[in-house]
């Protein structure tokens, strides 16, 4: 079965992974089916941004960050995991590693993107990070090899592909193919959203879109009718099995833009509920949002929630996973329900509508 309910856990918010281990049957009795977690690899300390750094700076592919812990605590995150029904996603950082990873002093020169002076290109402002290079296929071969690594002897269900449009859709199309022959149900999630994802790579697409103009909605500077329209576009650019991940926060927005309630205010609740029902939506629980946890977090530091306790949102994230899982209209993929508008003479401010499976 392909995942519906999306939680997040960064390791710079959580001491270890045995205790995040810990906080699994929470999720689970929230009604959470897959958990990602954001990068574990060991991060690096060339040009380090913060204390922690950056966890998409990545030093090793195949190692976990000694300060989580070790591979045998990863192995019974995913082991506990499996054993309450849950899946497991890792993040996947394709396109850099770390300027002082093993691969810049192991693998040939030809491996990254060289600057004028010879020196590992920077992508943007991303100054702890060096641009692999796409052109030289034996780049492709190793980070198929080291997602292999945590598929076949680690467990792990699927990957969440960071920046996933900055590297040629052939390597992804070619690499889950590969993937899947080792793990059949393997699921693949893109941070992008490009049509050609779903040639034969990925399962689900980050709605990027979906989530700029929410919060342009609630900010009062666009209408809801331009949300109507980009459900009715947004249906017509993917085929009908694609997924699209729906978020009103994630590790990003909460870092550089604020809470889900800075952003949206009052309407945060109800946006929230649109990434539920909306059609091929699968939501996205960030780390915090159980509990209506109202910080930006430091990006490049720990920055622990303090105190977090179930509340209103917790709640409410309990019931719509609950929704979400009894009722087959609400699903994504081509066994979910059709998306029906009930008209309205006041389009600019209101939406309504039915999800529904013919025949019932």
């Amino acid at each position: 079965d392909k995942c519906h309910k999306t939680a997040v856990m960064p390791p710079s918010r959580m001491p270890t992974l045995r205790a995040a281990t810990s906080k699994l049957p929470f999720l689970k009795d929230l009604g959470v089916d897959a958990v990602w977690l954001m990068p574990v690899y060991p991060i690096g300390e060339a040009g380090r941004k913060g204390s922690l750094g950056s966890y998409y700076s990545v030093r090793d592919y195949c190692a976990v960050d000694p300060c989580l812990g070790t591979m045998e605590d990863f192995d019974a995150f995913v082991a506990e995991a499996h054993r309450l029904g849950m899946k497991v996603l890792l993040d996947w950082i394709a396109n850099h590693t770390a300027r002082d990873a093993r691969w810049v002093t192991e693998k040939p020169a030809s491996w990254y993107e060289r600057d004028a002076s010879g020196a590992p290109a920077v992508p943007w402002d991303w100054t702890d990070t060096a641009k692999l290079n796409y052109a030289e296929r034996e780049v492709w071969r190793a980070q198929g090899d080291a997602m292999e690594f945590w598929v076949r002897e680690h467990g792990v269900d699927g990957f969440r592909c960071d920046m996933a449009m900055l590297v040629p859709i052939e390597f992804w199309n070619e690499t889950a193919q590969r993937l899947r022959r080792v793990k059949p149900g393997l699921f693949m999630l893109a941070e992008a959203e490009q049509a050609d994802l779903f040639e034969s790579a990925f399962d689900a697409c980050y709605a990027w879109e979906f989530h700029h103009i929410v919060n342009d909605i609630a900010q009062g500077h666009r209408r809801v009718w331009d949300l109507r329209n980009y459900v009715y576009a947004d249906r017509e650019r993917y085929p009908r099995s694609a997924m699209r991940l729906a978020f009103t926060s994630n590790h990003d927005e909460n870092s550089w833009n604020g809470s889900e309630f800075r952003r949206l205010g009052d309407a945060a609740e109800i946006m929230a509920v649109l990434t539920f029902l909306l059609p091929q939506s699968m939501p996205l629980v960030y780390t915090g949002q159980e509990f209506g946890y109202d910080r930006a977090f430091s990006f490049f530091d720990r920055d622990p929630m303090v105190d977090p306790r179930p509340g209103h949102f917790t709640e409410l994230y309990r019931l719509l996973c609950l929704l979400k899982h009894r009722n087959r209209a609400l699903q994504a993929g081509e066994r979910g329900g059709s998306f029906v508008e009930i008209e309205n003479n006041a389009k600019d401010c209101l939406m309504t509508f039915v999800r529904e499976v013919e025949g019932n």
